[in-house]
């Protein structure tokens, strides 16, 4: 199952969407922004995993495991004083949530 979540990156780069297996208990993309990449990314991401989506939305109650993914990266990003570089933030996330 698919969990996707947003949240606050940085000022010059704005957000950040993170998308989870819910199954699996990892997070396997980032994508930076709102920009249309991103959202191309995420077109490709909700068509990959369309059928996962259909059956969270029938059987799951919440969405938990992706607001544990959130807070996880919100104290990563804590603890490192906030980041510069997205690809640094980006490989730290997979390393310690995927």
């Amino acid at each position: 199952m698919l969990g996707i979540d947003e949240h606050f990156f940085s000022k010059k780069k704005g957000y950040v969407t993170t998308f989870c297996d819910l199954k699996k208990h990892r997070v396997f993309e980032l994508a930076l922004g709102r920009s249309e990449q991103a959202l191309e990314t995420l077109a490709k991401t909700l068509d990959k995993w369309s059928a996962e989506i259909a059956c969270m939305w029938r059987f799951t109650k919440n969405n938990g495991i992706t607001e544990g993914f959130h807070t996880k990266m919100e104290v990563i990003q804590r603890r490192a004083y906030g980041f510069k570089n997205f690809t640094n933030y980006r490989l730290r996330v997979i390393v310690m949530c995927g």
